[in-house]
């Protein structure tokens, strides 16, 4: 079976979610089973593994539509793409397509990184399920990050084709006992778009004396000011952007990584902090029950009061050590070896039914 893994999402010099989950699975995958890399831009081969690559247009070009064409003249039996815009007008190989989330059509703020024009495109776009479902109708078939999407598509119609679950993964994982928090941090790991909820977090912390929230990913100027408005004077610590080790070097001594998301398609903060042995507070929401299960500390979004109540829940040290050691023991299974299996697993499905 020949693999063609599309990995022009792979942004460069720094991961993003998207990329992240690329980068991993095909690293993973390779081990297993010969696979080739699409690319579009060579720097994109400083973030991916030493296997061979293919290099075509852009994924938010416009000749996406026809892209398969391109592709054809490798003969694959089989294309995954890790996401689910590839075109697939002229296509002579299985396609396989990833929904990751299905969050902006129910909050439908686009990201605000996007020119003008691709965010009102957006914003049409996610109006009626019409056009995902026209989208997802090209592929042969499906993969979902998490049970709670596959939910979602089944539950709107969104596909008639077969849809299989490849969670997201981490590659750290402490195996040894994590050492107890220094002091009162907490970690925020995300965006500041109006669904990931930041301003519970900002608030509730008037109700933890002593505690500093790091927000480690990068903020602008009107989602500083609007959150330190929110939250007592000197308990933000705003990093701009920390790198890989920064972020775990931060996490390592934390007391919780926190969230207040209303909608995720996987979330990913959740399995990396519990993969190092930091427990998590995040928002009861599906997704947060399904990845973390009972190692995760759950309370409502919706609550300033009732985070605060849940971080507090964390200050006995025996409670916590407790909490460590569970999230550690959820996290080992959330691995890119075992996700790599699983979409080996159904692409063979796909081409060979």
């Amino acid at each position: 079976m020949k693999i063609l893994f599309d990995c022009r999402y792979v942004r460069f010099p720094r991961h993003d979610g998207i990329s992240r989950f690329s980068a991993g699975l095909v690293t993973a995958l390779a081990k297993i089973h010969p696979v080739t890399m699409i690319i579009s831009d060579e720097r994109q081969l400083a973030m991916l593994p030493d296997i061979p690559w293919v290099k075509t247009t852009s994924a938010t070009g416009v000749t996406e539509p026809w892209v398969s064409r391109s592709l054809n003249q490798y003969e694959p039996d089989v294309v995954y793409t890790v996401m689910q815009t590839m075109g697939p007008f002229g296509r002579k190989f299985k396609l396989v397509s990833t929904v990751h989330d299905l969050i902006y059509y129910t909050n439908r703020t686009p990201p605000r990184n996007q020119p003008l024009p691709v965010r009102i495109l957006w914003r049409l776009y996610h109006l009626s399920w019409a056009p995902q479902r026209a989208l997802l109708k090209r592929a042969d078939a499906h993969v979902a990050v998490s049970e709670t999407t596959k939910k979602l598509m089944v539950d709107n119609h969104l596909t008639p084709h077969p849809i299989s679950v490849v969670y997201n993964a981490t590659e750290t994982h402490l195996e040894t006992e994590r050492a107890a928090p220094v002091g009162l941090e907490l970690v925020y790991m995300g965006s500041f778009m109006p669904y990931k909820n930041v301003e519970v977090l900002a608030r509730g912390l008037h109700e933890l004396p002593g505690y500093r929230l790091h927000l480690v990913s990068k903020a602008d100027d009107k989602d500083r000011a609007r959150l330190e408005q929110l939250a007592p004077a000197g308990s933000l610590v705003f990093h701009g952007g920390a790198s890989d080790e920064e972020y775990l070097a931060i996490l390592a001594t934390a007391v919780a990584l926190v969230t207040g998301s209303r909608n995720e398609g996987f979330g990913l903060p959740v399995i990396e902090a519990m993969a190092v042995g930091t427990p998590v507070v995040a928002s009861d929401i599906p997704v947060f029950r399904e990845i973390g299960g009972d190692a995760v500390v759950l309370f409502d979004e919706n609550s300033p009061s009732a985070f605060a109540a849940a971080v507090k829940t964390l200050e006995e040290p025996a409670t916590w050590r407790r909490a460590s050691d569970r999230s550690r023991e959820v996290a080992r299974t959330f691995r890119w070896d075992e996700s790599a299996r699983r979409l080996l697993a159904f692409l063979r499905t796909v081409v060979t039914p």
